[in-house]
């Protein structure tokens, strides 16, 4: 303030002064000089002054009104010289594909490998033309691993004269396979392409890094795309908004009634058209089914119309809210009606968000199963209505966020009392009991130790489903 005012008093001297006619003298001229020089200095002050003032009220609003977005930590990157580049095509769906990822990075890290971002099918009943950036997010999957696994996007030019060697691996094969027989294959080829990536190592008998080291790649490397996660988060919202809710993964879709054979429930023209289409995929090798005799075995799904009736036995009321995770049922609405009649609260995720929301994931099957498989694991209540590889998948990330209640529904037993009911053999009361006893225990999603059958890899409890090691650290507390 004070040289404000000094710069106001020589302003009003020289002001007097210019009201003499008389032409300046030296000792005027270099009072005006002096006065511009204390214009621009006070001017810069004054400017000065104000941008930090503005600055530090700027700072003071972001500090208490804005986020600060946190830094980014990754791990160290692990040092090795690697003993080749491994390529993966993942074959099947959404589950089958993530599973197989899972296993490729604990198979590239037991033998020192490259892996090359792995590439997913797009040749299946559902021909998804998603690339893996479409489903996962790449950068976390490549960073979040990088301590582990050297995973990169394209094959370097310089491997490009290399004949490419390709092979599926044995299935449920164990650590001495990979490292005995396929480990000089990759110092001889260099580049090895894994044409098939399911079920390709054991549910048991691998070492304890190497089987967390699968769960550390799916519970946190495998991350879907932001737009994924961000529309599945609000779909979880929505329904826990209107209260608890089941997840009813209702398997009766076209390519799971065709794969399996299974036509109960289904019109005569309906089952040929799914025996056509199940002779259109080379890949389905089993091509003469018969239909009773499978749902005999419980290796059908149900129909949407037992599914109703297993759940009322269950004890769920019809103000029950429930999620169809699935796509379009076999059969559309008629096949849907009496569900909907039992159940009245029954909501799709095109029914409860905007077409708009989904429009971009159309015709991308695994993206739409994506979200399927967040409100799954989010749900209250899990029920698959056939045990396949979704069913498995969120079964264990339901087992590794807390053991979450999950029915895994006994279809043998069912559809013995579903008949037996049917017939009239038994009565309402006495199904809904047996039913009830039928679904008590490990069924329920209870702690439990993988079932292990040496011989039969295929028929053992799937690592996945269960992942024990990396669920409780103590294992004696799980039960038989």
């Amino acid at each position: 303030m004070k040289v404000v005012g000094d710069l106001m008093e020589i302003q009003i001297r020289s002001e007097s002064s210019q009201t003499h006619n008389k032409p300046p003298s030296p000792r005027v001229t270099k009072s005006r000089s002096q006065v511009w020089f204390f214009r621009v200095c006070s001017c810069i002050l004054v400017w000065t002054c104000l941008f930090q003032l503005f600055t530090g009220l700027t700072n003071q609003i972001s500090r208490f009104s804005l986020p600060v977005e946190p830094v980014r930590l990754l791990p160290p990157r692990r040092n090795y010289t690697s003993n080749g580049i491994l390529r993966v095509s993942c074959n099947g769906g959404l589950n089958q594909m993530r599973a197989a990822i899972c296993d490729m990075v604990t198979i590239a890290r037991l033998l020192n490998l490259t892996l090359l971002v792995p590439e997913l099918d797009k040749k299946s009943f559902w021909a998804d033309p998603s690339d893996f950036e479409d489903v996962f997010d790449i950068n976390h999957f490549i960073d979040s691993l990088r301590d582990e696994v050297r995973i990169i996007r394209k094959l370097p030019k310089r491997y490009s004269r290399y004949k490419l060697f390709q092979m599926p691996p044995v299935s449920w094969s164990n650590e001495k396979y990979y490292l005995h027989k396929l480990l000089p294959r990759f110092r001889k080829h260099k580049v090895i392409h894994f044409n098939r990536s399911d079920t390709r190592l054991a549910n048991n008998g691998l070492s304890l890094h190497l089987q967390r080291l699968r769960c550390r790649v799916n519970f946190q490397g495998l991350r879907f795309t932001p737009r994924i996660e961000a529309l599945g988060a609000k779909l979880v919202q929505i329904l826990q908004q209107r209260g608890p809710f089941v997840a009813l993964h209702l398997r009766y879709e076209m390519d799971m009634l065709a794969f399996s054979g299974c036509t109960h429930g289904c019109t005569e023209k309906e089952a040929e058209e799914l025996k056509k289409m199940r002779y259109a995929y080379p890949w389905w090798k089993e091509k003469e089914i018969v239909s009773k005799e499978r749902r005999v075995q419980g290796r059908c799904p149900l129909t949407p119309e037992e599914a109703v009736l297993v759940l009322k036995a269950l004890g769920f009321q019809k103000d029950t809210q429930i999620y169809i995770a699935a796509g379009d049922i076999y059969g559309g609405e008629r096949r849907l009606a009496l569900l909907k009649e039992s159940f009245p609260r029954i909501v799709k995720k095109e029914m409860l968000l905007d077409p708009k929301e989904l429009q971009q994931f159309q015709n991308h099957s695994s993206q739409m199963a994506a979200l399927d498989f967040i409100v799954s694991v989010a749900s209250d209540t899990f029920i698959p209505t056939y045990y396949g590889n979704m069913a498995k998948v969120v079964e264990g990330h339901r087992r590794y966020h807390g053991f979450k209640k999950t029915i895994l529904l006994n279809r043998k037993r069912l559809v013995e009392l579903l008949d037996l009911h049917k017939n009239k053999t038994l009565s309402w009361d006495q199904f809904a009991v047996y039913v009830k006893e039928a679904h008590e225990g490990r069924r329920m999603g209870e702690p439990t130790h993988r079932k292990v059958i040496s011989d039969k890899p295929k028929e053992e409890d799937y690592f996945y489903a269960n992942p024990q090691e990396c669920i409780c650290k103590n294992p004696s507390t799980l039960s038989e």
